[in-house]
């Protein structure tokens, strides 16, 4: 007989541990055309020459300068990427690679415009005056060297540059759109400084009060970075790039969107009577949700068992902890409860293993509307908590987002900081960070479904590489409310929200996005296809007036993204040992695509279609059940490990990829092969890990330079040797009678297969085949990818170790089976006995 909620089997013996080197490198000169080097190197001295005294002039006439170097911009051909590595000197650190960015063009060989568009990719450099004959020196050895290989010495980084100039005082460092720039009159925007270094912050600090810049309080310090909120125009903005040795990019400061929901609350009192009747708050549980939103108003019956006075706090003092907006106290009712309204309807007894904390981040009118560094004041909100109960194990739950998705995927100081915050970059506490995907930004679109939700993208700071992101979709079709008679749900029922958004339009480089979906509401329209939200297409939350009204719709993704929470604590209660990269993984892990949902965006079954659909609804919506528990015909298998991506070469002469992790799982091999040996099961592997994010928008142009780190996992195919499989993956493997052993990997077996998957830092695919198939099937490596770490080792994180979390399941539609009971039998489990009454 079947056996379910049976707990999943935690792998404790460590993995082998073996040397690793990929069988594949990357080619960073691949397209860059060939030039003739006599009349090219010749060209770029007369540019280097001219641009280094027009920038040294342009100094001169600031009489109080104490500038130290100077800024030039280099310019690639079209369609072919700069060797932007070799443009820095990070020994001297006087050469220093400050941003790149990408321009759109569409011109071919004689300048005439073509139907494709190209990018033509720039580089803005800072380099020390006394380090002038540094590209001097490459110009000469290209244009009179020879390399080992008979090529002209530095040929791919000479040969990859079309022009360079002097770098312009704003549009060199401007990262964001040009509509943004500032005018005549001051806005708030973001310098990003070159250097995390206090010398170079109180620097800038004394030329911001020289020049009477208005600035905010506090900076974001990231690797080679910081990061400052200032109040300046255009002119302002060209004087700092005149001033400083120190700018490495501007941007303009995000706003974020607050939600006001209007609509009548419907019910009643007696209720909330009923409901506190049948909850059991577990006071032994550690465990809570930290919403950073607008406060909450803990007075109210459903939310005062939860939420204590002391546990209600703010960044700012003056700001209050007291709801000044509804959106905070919404969030905390479905974050505790959540699916209130089942809560409310049904009689069952409810034990709540989790409190709600509340960190006010929004101020009240009138200072709303003021822009703050957003980053910094998510740092706070967490420090803030975590000072106030350092025992907890909290889930961190964020439903603010900015108002516009301008940044398309690139990191922000937002998104980094998160990053920074989940990594626990400095300090030794990982965490959870739920954050909602943002809502689409025109409502009048809500009909143009559902192109309009697939064009709209994520909001800052959902790019977040290491937070949960919560997309919506909806389960809320009907219609009970008379003064809508006529209306029709503009979703179908298991379809995406019309309110969310996605990572459709995103370069492929960047992570997928959302991760997962929950319930978000529904949107109303008549027969005019006027669109409208209702009560009966909300989920019900808690308002923060309860003398007014005890109750209130809610929808959109902070409504999902109050839920992910919920259940995130759910799963940590359960297993309060797990880490926060589990806790994500094992909420990716249990997600699937409801019939409808696939139906609308994947319209076949290859790898291209499933990759389309990722980018539109993450991985689904999550199943409690599968996340909390095992059962006899479905196996959960978990590791928590932690290996050395990187090391220094023995002989010093640089560093390499250090090792991978290899596993033999504890496969049921007789139960497998006991079903008909055309019986077909499925096995899911999930990889979570938080990376530290990179130094700056030079380490944002590709997924290669942001992470610290990367990693991967392969899987034997059916019927592969460890020996052919080891050295399949593995160069190191290898010897000089052991070469690739000519065997394939299992590709045909994957559901989104290896390219697509790899994206961000949790991966997580489906392997789909015969019981006889998989039985042989259970060799898995986890191995690590280049990351910043590797490459820019003058930072001195080589030898960081990397932790991840390692999810595979097996589940058959055979329910006589017993996946279970020979897994836990091999490493020593006592498997619970069920008893049936």
């Amino acid at each position: 007989m079947e056996q379910n909620n049976l707990p999943h089997i935690v792998l404790t013996d460590p993995p082998e541990t073996q040397a690793f080197t990929g069988p594949s490198g990357r080619n960073s000169g691949s397209g860059i055309p060939e030039q003739n080097r006599n009349e090219h190197s010749r060209f770029l001295q007369r540019r280097f020459d001219t641009a280094w005294d027009e920038a040294e002039k342009e100094q001169q006439v600031v009489s109080h300068s104490t500038r130290t170097g100077v800024y030039l911009e280099f310019k690639g051909h079209p369609g072919v990427e700069l060797v932007t590595k070799s443009l820095e000197d990070m020994r001297s650190k006087k050469v220093r690679l400050l941003n790149v960015r990408k321009e759109s063009v569409a011109v071919d060989e004689d300048g005439i415009k073509d139907e494709e568009d190209q990018f033509v990719t720039y580089a803005t450099v800072f380099v020390a005056h006394d380090k002038m004959d540094h590209f001097s020196q490459k110009i000469e050895q290209y244009a009179e060297e020879d390399s080992p290989s008979g090529k002209p010495r530095n040929a791919p980084l000479i040969n990859s540059i079309a022009d360079l100039r002097k770098a312009s005082n704003l549009e060199s460092f401007w990262r964001d759109a040009a509509s943004l720039v500032p005018d005549n009159i001051p806005e708030w925007c973001e310098v990003w400084l070159s250097s995390d270094t206090d010398e170079v912050i109180r620097s800038f600090e004394k030329l911001l009060e020289e020049q009477n810049i208005a600035t905010k309080p506090g900076f974001i310090r990231f690797p080679e970075r910081s990061v400052k909120l200032v109040h300046v125009n255009r002119e302002q903005l060209e004087q700092l790039s005149i001033l400083s040795d120190d700018i490495a990019e501007y941007r303009r400061a995000k706003e974020t969107a607050r939600y006001l929901i209007s609509l009548e609350a419907r019910e009643q009192i007696d209720w909330i009577n009923s409901l506190l009747k049948r909850v059991n708050r577990v006071e032994s549980s550690t465990v809570s949700i930290c919403l950073l939103d607008t406060g909450i108003n803990n007075g109210h019956p459903l939310l005062s068992p939860l939420i204590a006075d002391e546990d209600c706090l703010c960044v700012k003092e003056d700001w209050g902890t007291n709801d000044h907006n509804s959106h905070g106290t919404l969030m905390a009712g479905v974050a505790g409860y959540g699916d209130l309204l089942d809560c409310i309807l049904n009689d069952n007894e409810i034990d709540i293993y989790h409190s709600i904390e509340s960190v006010k981040i929004l101020p009240p009118p009138p200072k709303e509307n003021e822009p703050e560094l957003w980053g910094d004041i998510t740092s706070q909100a967490i420090s803030r908590a975590e000072i106030n109960a350092p025992y907890r194990k909290r889930v961190v739950c964020m439903a603010v987002s900015s108002v516009d998705a301008r940044d398309q995927g690139r990191p922000s100081s937002w998104s980094a900081a998160i990053d920074q915050l989940s990594a626990g970059v400095g300090e030794d506490t990982k965490r959870l960070i739920v954050v909602c995907a943002g809502n689409l930004s025109d409502p009048a679109k809500y009909n143009d479904y559902p192109n309009a939700q697939i064009e709209d993208s994520i909001h800052d700071p959902a790019q977040s590489w290491n937070a949960l992101t919560v997309g919506a979709y909806t389960e809320l079709n009907q219609i009970n409310e008379g003064s809508l008679a006529g209306f029709e749900p503009v979703a179908p029922r298991g379809g995406i929200s019309p309110f969310t958004t996605t990572s459709h339009s995103w370069d492929d480089e960047w992570p997928i996005k959302p991760d997962v979906l929950f319930e978000g509401g529904n949107v109303a329209k008549d027969s005019s296809d006027f669109p409208t939200t209702c009560d009966d297409l909300s989920v019900l939350s808690t308002f923060h007036r309860p003398l007014e009204s005890h109750f209130y719709p809610f929808n959109m993704t902070s409504a999902a993204t109050a839920q992910a929470s919920w259940f995130a604590a759910q799963i940590q209660a359960k297993y309060p040992q797990y880490w926060p990269e589990t806790i994500r993984g094992l909420m990716v892990h249990s997600a699937r695509w409801p019939n409808v949902l696939k139906s609308q965006f994947c319209t076949g079954n290859s790898k291209g279609d499933y990759k389309n659909l990722l980018r539109i609804c993450g991985y689904g919506v999550p199943n409690l059940d599968s996340a909390m528990s095992s059962a006899s015909n479905a196996l959960t298998l978990i590791a928590e490990a932690e290996l050395q991506p990187f090391e220094k070469k023995a002989d010093g002469s640089g560093y390499r990829i250090k090792e991978m992790h290899f596993y033999e799982l504890p496969w049921p091999r007789d139960a497998l092969l006991s079903l008909p040996p055309l019986a077909e099961v499925t096995m899911r592997v999930t990889l979570s890990y938080f990376i530290e994010p990179g130094p700056g928008e030079i380490g944002w142009k590709d997924r290669y330079r942001y992470p610290s780190h990367g990693l991967r996992f392969k899987l034997n195919s059916p019927g592969e040797s460890q020996r052919d499989f080891k050295t399949r993956i593995n160069i190191a493997a290898r010897d000089e009678d052991n070469d690739h052993p000519g065997t394939q990997s299992p590709s045909d077996h994957w559901l989104i297969g290896y390219n697509a998957r790899h994206k961000g830092s949790v991966h997580s695919d489906i392997w789909q085949g015969s019981a006889a198939a998989l039985a042989s099937s259970n060799l898995l490596a986890v191995f690590p990818t280049v990351g910043w770490w590797k490459e820019r080792t003058h930072l001195n994180r080589y030898s960081s170790k990397a932790r991840y979390s390692l999810i595979v399941s097996i589940t058959t539609p055979e329910e006589a089976v017993d996946l279970y009971t020979p897994v836990a039998t091999q490493i020593g489990l006592t498997v619970p006995v069920t008893i049936q009454v």
